[in-house]
């Protein structure tokens, strides 16, 4: 259910209900809430389980409560006890299609602690198992997890929403010769015995629990920050991120002391489905950002960002996620700006709108809002440019209007006032009219406010970002599409960024005489550069630029990320390579991860 949203006399009415409801948990967090997981687990590849037990402890927030509600997906329950070891009934309700199973257990008394065994399922939706062929190495296998939004659920019983935070410690038993790494604190020098231990003592979201199991090895960049990849991989990683250190200390700047102690990377297979991942101490990259010259090192910023407006300050539902993303996504802006300049700077937040424009035209008018009304569907859906580019863009506002001192000065208080708390949508308005709106009344009114938080679409007075440094490649489009032959020694100093947006800004329709033109100038097919590369195969595709389908072919078949990929399947989709589309994916869709192969079912298979 949405928001009801109404003009009277040109002003923005919002009639509110109560939004603290995660409606994609089953448990019964308000009542009863888990605070600390301690987790037994040994990892079998050859069952492709994960095999042990979680004990929870608890608190009362009801002290007449005996019964406890957690969420759980396509695990095998073996057995519940409580503190003193006595069995406890429980049962596992049918599968919801969307929030997996709820397991039911009764509290005879009110235990403080209790403990779940059980194993995962191979299919697990939260968890990849990859054979050593999968690897860079090819000799040992890997195994990594994604719990965002609801996977955690998938390979561990526990209350799985986000305004459940837990504190949690872990020993997990992998065959010798094999690292264990976890959102916790990590030890690059630990020995490879087969035996890892972890603790994180402060408390995160459920969505930010990570795994990775491989043959890892740690590569340090600064005094708090490393990586951790497979050695094939490690070097160029170190490289391409060793401007990491600088960045958290940007971020202290701006947004206060890091709370987390290490900013350490996993860099995952190409199966890897997002970008990156924000867990806590141990933030999980693709390989696709190493471009060999930190091209797409934003993403890095990004994770990092999320230490502050995200780890530290959560989403209360998954409604609430651009509370996340939209700040996230402007904060990584300034941190690019602070270490590569204000041109790099102001080409990302062009590029953002570009994508948010893109979406404006296909998304239903009343999607258009920054909560993401996924109360009765699949959280993923939260995860569109509305979530991320249409929330940075009312920050980059809120900036605009307050002057930058001013608006620092805000979230820095917005920030720490919140730390280790999950809000909703509503929390951040009503702090807002306390803060904002008093203190700076004369610059942004209420009804401004709410309406780019709940109205469709921008607001009427936005004006898009723009970029000198983008003349040159307007100037070169229009000139090429005038008839004239590109020069190739115009684009010599070109940031990818420009190559993005002059991809991004072609028209829709292109003579087969074009595209053969700009692969053969720009070798564009072959890039190897993953953003160029997609954008360019989207633009081909619709334009039925045949030559381009067995480099789309490989491309699918080597990355898997949704990024990515869900854009090219549906532009194969839209442009009647229907068979095409199926083989291809017929073929890869084994290697990505079960998160993205669920979405792209329903994408592509019904």
């Amino acid at each position: 259910m949405a928001p009801a949203l109404h003009h009277k006399k040109g002003i923005l009415v919002v009639t509110q209900w109560d939004n603290q409801q995660d409606h994609h948990s089953f448990a019964n967090v308000d009542a009863l809430r888990v605070t600390h997981l301690s987790l037994a687990l040994e990892v079998d590849f050859a069952a492709q389980q994960l095999i042990g037990c979680a004990r929870l402890n608890l608190d009362y927030r009801e002290q007449d409560c005996r019964i406890l509600y957690l969420d759980t997906r396509d695990l095998t329950i073996t057995s519940v006890l409580d503190e003193a070891g006595n069995a406890l009934v429980y049962r596992v309700d049918e599968q919801d299609v969307v929030r997996g199973q709820r397991l039911a257990i009764e509290l005879s008394s009110p235990s403080k602690q209790v403990t779940v065994h059980y194993h995962t399922s191979p299919s697990a939706q939260g968890l990849q198992w990859l054979s050593p062929e999968q690897t860079s190495g090819k000799q040992l296998p890997f195994l990594f997890s994604q719990s965002q939004p609801i996977n955690a659920r998938s390979w561990i019983p526990l209350q799985d929403s986000p305004k459940a935070r837990i504190t949690f410690d872990a020993k997990i038993t992998v065959p010798p010769g094999m690292r264990a790494v976890m959102s916790a604190m990590n030890h690059g020098d630990a020995p490879l015995t087969g035996e890892f231990s972890f603790e994180m003592e402060k408390p995160i979201p459920t969505h930010l629990l990570a795994i990775a199991v491989g043959d890892l090895h740690f590569g340090a960049i600064g005094p708090r920050t490393g990586v951790y990849a497979e050695p094939e991989v490690l070097s160029a990683a170190v490289k391409e991120f060793e401007d990491t250190e600088k960045m958290v200390e940007i971020a202290e700047s701006l947004l206060g002391p890091y709370a987390w102690d290490r900013y350490d990377m996993l860099i995952l297979p190409p199966s890897f489905p997002f970008g990156g991942m924000e867990n806590p101490r141990l933030a999980f990259m693709t390989p696709t950002l190493i471009a060999g010259d930190k091209s797409l090192v934003s993403t890095v910023a990004h994770e990092l960002a999320h230490s502050w407006t995200g780890n530290l300050v959560s989403n209360a539902t998954w409604r609430d996620l651009w509370l996340n993303e939209g700040f996230t996504t402007y904060f990584t802006n300034r941190i690019v700006e602070a270490v590569y300049g204000k041109e790099l700077a102001e080409l990302e937040v062009v590029l953002e709108y570009g994508r948010l424009k893109e979406e404006l035209v296909s998304m239903p008018l009343e999607a258009q809002t920054l909560p993401a009304n996924v109360q009765a569907g699949d959280p993923n859906d939260a995860f569109n440019r509305f979530t991320y580019d249409k929330a940075s863009m009312f920050v980059h506002e809120l900036e605009h209007r307050l002057g930058r001192e001013a608006f620092d000065r805000f979230l820095f208080e917005y920030v720490n006032h919140f730390a280790f708390e999950a809000i909703t949508t509503e929390t951040f308005v009503d702090y807002a009219r306390q803060t904002l709106l008093v203190q700076y009344g004369d610059k942004i009114t209420e009804a401004e406010l709410l309406e780019w938080v709940y109205g469709e679409g921008m607001p009427a007075w936005f004006v898009p970002p723009s970029s000198d440094s983008l003349e040159k490649v307007d100037a070169l489009r229009a000139a090429w599409l005038g008839g004239e032959p590109i020069n190739k020694a115009n684009t010599a100093n070109w940031r990818v960024h420009h190559w993005q947006y002059f991809l991004n800004s072609l028209p829709e329709v292109l003579e087969q005489e074009a595209l053969i033109d700009l692969d053969t100038s720009f070798d564009f097919s072959r890039s190897t550069n993953a953003e160029i590369a997609c954008d360019w195969y989207r633009v081909a595709i619709r334009n039925h630029y045949d030559p381009v389908l067995p480099f789309v072919e490989a491309y699918l078949m080597k990355i898997g990320r949704g990024k990515f990929v869900r854009p090219l399947y549906n532009e194969l989709l839209l442009a009647g390579y229907g068979e095409e589309l199926r083989r291809i994916y017929q073929k890869a869709r084994a290697g990505y991860h079960p998160s993205l192969s669920v979405q792209l079912d329903k994408q592509l298979l019904q």
